[in-house]
């Protein structure tokens, strides 16, 4: 088994340039209806995401760049995102990713070379897919949002009723940031407060 190979041998690292929309605000109880009037294909229930954005003296997000370790219900992925640019509204940057076998020993190999964990937000993804795009109804600590991934997305930005020209253009790092402003009390990264 070579370095590109998974389980099972089937390849566990991908190579894309990520076309992306994200709306907040959404109401997922009324997206979710249409999705299954539509007869996409849930991949996912609501399941926790925890992820740790690393860099290196600030280098990374100096270049646009993001270098993030998730840990989800597909397991753990390393993923390296390019600088962000714009087609019209919709997001691209190239991504490259692959699995993981054990966060812990990733996370003290990127700490070994230097790399140190700056942020850290959770959210509960719930997955679809219509097409080929790609449909994650996100509840994070800051409100819900829907991302749409794939070629197309804004045609069915605007089957939900969605105008993608209100996308929104920030990532959740920096929407945390902003929050934060307004609301000094919260924690500094955005994690959903400890179960009781």
């Amino acid at each position: 088994m070579d370095g590109r190979q998974g389980v099972g041998g089937m390849s566990d690292e991908h190579e894309s340039a990520e076309r992306e929309l994200k709306f907040a605000g959404v109401e997922h109880s009324l997206l979710r209806e249409r999705l299954i009037d539509w007869e996409a294909e849930c991949q996912g229930s609501g399941t926790l995401e925890d992820n740790w954005v690393f860099d290196r003296d600030g280098t990374v997000a100096a270049a646009g760049q993001v270098l993030r370790l998730r840990v989800d219900r597909r397991g753990t992925h390393l993923t390296f995102k390019g600088p962000a640019t714009f087609d019209g509204t919709v997001k691209v940057r190239v991504e490259h990713e692959t699995g993981v076998e054990d966060p812990k020993k990733m996370r003290a190999i990127l700490e070994a070379l230097g790399f140190e964990t700056v942020r850290r937000y959770q959210k509960i993804r719930e997955e679809w897919r219509l097409g080929s795009i790609k449909v994650a109804l996100d509840h994070t600590p800051i409100g819900d949002f829907v991302e749409l991934e794939g070629e197309g997305c804004e045609r069915l930005a605007r089957r939900f009723g969605l105008d993608p020209a209100r996308a929104e253009r920030r990532s959740y790092l920096r929407l945390y940031e902003e929050y934060k402003k307004d609301h000094p009390e919260a924690p500094a990264d955005m994690i959903f407060p400890p179960a009781e």
